[in-house]
């Protein structure tokens, strides 16, 4: 039996959605013609559209995977409801019941159709890859062979809520600097192309000769107003093939690499990648995954391919007898401070402890790197503009305060 989403008519012509269970798509339709609705689109719940689905819907779009949020309240849920003694197919229905989005309803009933039919909880997960990674998937099959998926469940849940809250203070942090630089960027383009040129025309009648910044102030205006198509063009085909050359993996490495030497990147890079993989193989350990098993998926979630090259490297290591601590410090670019954690925690035998610590620590260290390249952005910016209006002003006065003097 599987979950579909549909839509479809009553009676009275409106549109309906909703999501049925049952085992084909015929068998859907025939349900929805008992209740008297007409059905117009049935599409198995999932995140892409499945061959020989003949939906319609919105539902049957690509990409309707759970968001940031949505996985954190998803598995703080599941977690509440499987540590409280439910069932995992009635955690799994109570929390679709409690879902206010249909898509995110659909996805939790596409799970538990699967786990009804026997698959393990983690297996049904991997139909949805773009919602749930391979550590999430990883981790929910450790807890169910070792029978304590409530508190490894409760650990992910714990993980993820961190996981979202440090994402969303980096976003925060960037958001003004972001709107800040948009709204200069508007307003000095609407000067160019509808105040500068009224203030040119009027200038331009004076029958004198403009001063140097008047005329770069009059061909920058009319370059905006007759070719400012062009450079949107310009710089959409720069944006595109910037993101191109980062696709390909020769130059890809090779910017991942040089990210690790730049003075301002390179503690970013090396903290945001340090605290992903201490805290994806802290949530693996304390999971009971074996250690070179955690160490292969928490390279996954490192974003530098570089690093992720060089760890690949350190697992290798690991497998043959080395210690973590040693194997780590191979790759390079790993802080001091996250290889004294791991040397301790190898030594007191709280492994998952001290990497959970770390995690914390390297992602305070990127978020309050962050704040601090935000604030000093933000006079940095209100300085450009300062310039740029001063110049604006300057250029406009300037021809007629010559005139003034003329008389």
């Amino acid at each position: 039996m599987a979950a579909f989403q549909y839509t479809a008519l009553d009676q009275s012509g409106k549109r309906r959605k909703g999501i049925l269970e049952a085992d084909s798509v015929r068998q859907i339709r025939q349900l929805l013609r008992d209740q008297g609705l007409v059905p117009l689109g049935v599409d198995v719940a999932s995140e892409r559209r499945r061959p020989g689905s003949d939906g319609k819907s919105l539902f049957s779009l690509p990409g309707r995977r759970l968001s940031g949020l949505d996985r954190v309240l998803f598995t703080r849920q599941l977690a509440t409801l499987v540590a409280a003694g439910l069932p995992v197919e009635e955690a799994l229905q109570a929390v679709a019941q409690q879902s206010e989005k249909q898509h995110i309803a659909a996805l939790i009933m596409g799970i538990r159709s699967k786990v009804l039919e026997g698959h393990s909880m983690a297996s049904s997960l991997g139909d949805y890859p773009g919602s749930f990674s391979e550590m999430f998937r990883s981790t929910v099959a450790a807890g169910e062979q070792s029978g304590h998926l409530d508190r490894v469940l409760d650990n992910l849940a714990d993980y993820t809520e961190r996981q979202f809250e440090a994402r969303r203070n980096v976003e925060m942090a960037l958001l003004y600097p972001v709107l800040l630089t948009l709204l200069a960027f508007g307003l000095v383009a609407a000067l160019m192309i509808y105040v500068v040129p009224d203030m040119v025309g009027m200038l331009q009648n004076m029958n004198q000769e403009l001063p140097l910044a008047t005329s770069v102030l009059i061909g920058i205006s009319d370059a905006a107003r007759g070719y400012w198509w062009l450079f949107l063009a310009i710089v959409a085909g720069m944006v595109a093939g910037v993101r191109w050359l980062l696709m390909q993996p020769a130059i890809r490495l090779r910017w991942d690499r040089q990210k690790l030497a730049l003075p301002f990147l390179r503690r970013i890079s090396r903290s945001s990648n340090a605290a992903r993989y201490a805290n994806t193989l802290s949530i693996l350990t304390s999971s009971g995954v074996p250690l070179v098993e955690a160490m292969n998926i928490a390279s996954d979630v490192v974003s530098n391919t570089w690093l992720r090259r060089r760890l690949a490297d350190a697992t290798q290591r690991v497998s043959e007898g080395s210690s973590l601590r040693a194997a780590l410090e191979s790759v390079g670019s790993f802080p001091a401070m996250l290889l004294h954690m791991v040397a301790s925690g190898e030594a007191s035998g709280e492994l998952d402890s001290m990497l959970d610590k770390v995690a914390a620590y390297q992602q305070a260290e990127v978020e309050r790197i962050v704040t601090t390249l935000v604030r000093l952005f933000e006079p940095m910016m209100l300085v450009v503009m300062g310039g740029l209006v001063m110049f604006i002003v300057m250029a406009i006065l300037l021809p007629i305060l010559n005139m003034n003097q003329l008389v």
